[in-house]
C-alpha cells in the first residue's frame, strides 16, 4: 500500500525540486548563450543583444571559420595529445606511487604518507613551481638537445611531464587500494604470483571505478589547463605547441572587446565577429567532454566513495 505524504515532507520536496531547476538552468545557461552567440548575426554580438536566443539572421561563418582555421586544431591536436598522453603518464605513477605507499610493510610508510599530504596543505607557490618547472625543462632539453635551452624542445612533453603530479588523486587511490581485502593478495601470492601481477591482475581490477575518477580528475585537467601551459609555451614562443585554451585565449585577446586589450589595429575582425567566433571555439573545445563524461559517471560517486572514505 502506498505510503500517503505528510504536508511538511510535500513541501520540501516541491522546494528541493524549485531549487534543482533553478540550479540546472543556471548551469545550462552558459552554454545555450555561447551556441546563441555562435549562430547569431555578429552586429547582434557586437552589441550584447544576445540573452537567450540567437538574434537576427542565423549564420554559420563563425562556425566555418573554426572548422576551417589550420590553427584551431593544430592547437586542438596538441589538447588531445597532451590529454591523452598526460593523463596515461599521471595514471602510471600515481597508481604505483599509491600501491606502494597502501603497504603497511613499507620502510617510511608514514613518512612517506605524511610528505603527501603536507603538499596539499601547504604549497610552495607560483614562483617556486615556476622556477622548477624551467628546471625540468632545460634538463630534459639538455637530454634530448644537448642544450641548456628548454626552447629547443617540444615543450608538450614538459608540459606532460612536469605538471603530473597530484596528491590529492594519489590519496584516492591510496585508500582505494587499501580497500582490498588482504585475503585476496596472500591468495595469490601462493599462486606465484609477483608484485607486478598482483597489482595487474589484483588492485587494479578491484579499483576500476576509483581509477576511472581519477582519469577523468587528470583528463580535465589537463584538457581544461591554461595557466601553466601559457607560462611554459607561450614565454618560449612555441605557438606551434599552444594547447587550444591557450590559442582561444591568444585570439580573444586579439579578436574581443572581452579583455580590456582590444586594439583594431591588429584585429582581424570585429568585435562581433571576433566574440561569435570565440563562443565557436568554446563550443567545440567542450564536446570530447561532453562526450566521454556520460559514459564515466556511473563510476564517478562509486570512485570517489571507495578511494576517500578510509576505514
Amino acid at each position: 500500500m502506498k505510503r500517503k505524504m505528510e504536508v511538511s515532507e510535500l513541501i520540501f520536496k516541491i522546494i528541493a525540486y524549485v531549487f534543482l531547476i533553478i540550479f540546472a538552468v543556471l548551469c545550462m545557461y552558459p552554454l545555450l548563450f555561447a551556441l546563441s552567440s555562435m549562430f547569431s548575426d555578429f552586429d547582434a554580438v557586437g552589441n550584447n543583444k544576445i540573452i537567450l536566443w540567437p538574434v537576427g539572421n542565423l549564420q554559420f561563418n563563425a562556425a566555418k571559420y573554426v572548422l576551417t582555421s589550420s590553427n584551431f586544431w593544430v592547437s586542438y591536436s596538441n589538447t588531445l595529445f597532451v590529454t591523452f598522453i598526460g593523463t596515461i603518464w599521471c595514471l602510471v605513477y600515481s597508481i604505483l606511487g599509491a600501491y606502494a605507499l597502501s603497504k603497511k610493510r613499507l620502510l617510511g610508510r608514514h613518512g612517506f604518507n605524511f610528505f603527501l599530504v603536507f603538499t596539499m596543505w601547504f604549497s610552495a607557490g607560483v614562483v617556486p613551481q615556476f622556477l622548477n618547472y624551467q628546471s625540468t625543462g632545460r634538463v630534459m632539453a639538455t637530454i634530448f638537445a644537448g642544450s641548456t635551452n628548454m626552447a629547443d624542445i617540444d615543450l608538450k612533453w614538459l608540459i606532460v611531464i612536469a605538471m603530473g603530479m597530484n596528491a590529492t588523486n594519489i590519496v584516492l587511490l591510496r585508500n582505494a587500494f587499501e580497500g582490498v581485502p588482504s585475503e585476496i593478495e596472500e591468495a595469490a601470492r601462493i599462486d606465484g604470483a609477483t608484485e607486478l601481477q598482483i597489482l595487474t591482475k589484483v588492485y587494479i581490477p578491484m579499483s576500476k571505478a576509483t581509477i576511472a575518477t581519477v582519469a577523468l580528475f587528470f583528463g580535465i585537467s589537463r584538457w581544461n589547463g591554461y595557466f601553466w601551459a601559457y607560462k611554459v609555451t607561450g614565454a618560449a614562443g612555441q605557438s606551434y605547441s599552444w594547447p587550444v585554451q591557450v590559442y582561444m585565449r591568444d585570439f580573444i585577446q586579439y579578436n574581443t572587446g572581452l579583455t580590456g586589450q582590444y586594439e583594431s589595429e591588429t584585429a582581424a575582425f570585429t568585435i562581433g565577429e571576433g566574440t561569435s567566433i570565440a563562443y565557436a571555439m568554446v563550443i567545440f573545445a567542450m564536446i570530447p567532454i561532453l562526450v566521454i563524461y556520460p559514459f564515466i559517471q556511473k563510476y564517478f560517486a562509486k570512485g570517489v566513495n571507495m578511494g576517500g572514505v578510509k576505514e
